[in-house]
């Protein structure tokens, strides 16, 4: 699909969790086309570094910094690693998140603590880390990918649900905490993407026929349209986008 050019993310230090495979993949490989310093933090060594060698021929070839994300010190370290190396973060890409299914009744204290620091806590503590750097600057980005499943309410995922609806309430927080700065924050909300990890586990052939049969657009969308939003809203063309949510759902919600 060809991808618009963004001259003003030519040579930005971007950074990208979760960077390694399905959407993460995408938007690494996308940043890294448009010229942008990209590094992606994961705890997946393998496919991060099969991505890494893949991209490893473009004139700005990405960097992968292992790291678990649930870690807040070794969260804080990487990227402080980052910096030491690239210089200060300018954009940064919220990703990585994990929607294992549970049961209610099965839910532990323990395993809300683990749901909540894999799919929320990393988000505030990676923007609290970039963040002074950007406001010294009076520029910055800061874009979250959120999940329309909890605006339809799905079967199995309450944990995960609840941290991504408050992704968009941390969108909004953090935007207006920072605004004065010059530093904008916003959401992308995935609908139903077609990525390796979903084709294996959940999206069987009828879960897909009922996908589309929901969509007001009869495609699936592809990690590429999420990176296609990414791009534009972290690219200066959004220079007065912040606090808002966009959806890329193919109309489901």
């Amino acid at each position: 699909m060809p991808e618009a050019i963004y001259p003003s993310l030519r040579d930005k230090h971007v950074v990208v969790t979760g960077g390694g495979s399905g959407i993460g993949a995408a938007l690494v490989e996308s940043f890294a086309r448009q010229g942008a310093r990209t590094s992606f933090l994961d705890i997946a060594t393998e496919p991060s570094r099969r991505l890494e060698r893949a991209l490893a021929h473009l004139p700005a070839p990405p960097r992968f910094v292992h790291c678990d994300l649930t870690d807040v010190g070794s969260l804080q370290e990487s990227l402080s690693r980052i910096v030491k190396d690239g210089g200060p973060v300018q954009v940064l890409i919220n990703n990585a998140a994990n929607d294992d299914r549970h049961r209610l009744d099965d839910v532990t204290p323990a395993y809300w603590d683990e749901r909540i620091a894999v799919n929320l806590r990393h988000l505030f503590f990676c923007a609290q880390a970039v963040a002074p750097a950007m406001r010294r600057a009076g520029s910055g980005v800061i874009v979250n990918l959120g999940s329309i499943s909890w605006h339809l309410g799905l079967h199995d995922l309450t944990l995960y649900q609840t941290a991504k609806a408050g992704i968009e309430g941390m969108t909004r927080a953090l935007a207006r905490e920072l605004g004065g700065d010059g530093v904008r924050v916003t959401c992308v909300v995935p609908g139903a993407v077609r990525t390796p990890r979903q084709t294996e586990l959940w999206h069987t052939p009828d879960e897909e026929a009922r996908i589309l049969a929901a969509q007001c657009l009869k495609a699936r969308v592809e990690p590429d349209d999420i990176a296609s939003m990414v791009l534009f809203l972290a690219s200066d063309d959004a220079r007065m986008c912040t606090a808002q949510s966009y959806f890329v759902d193919a109309g489901w919600r």
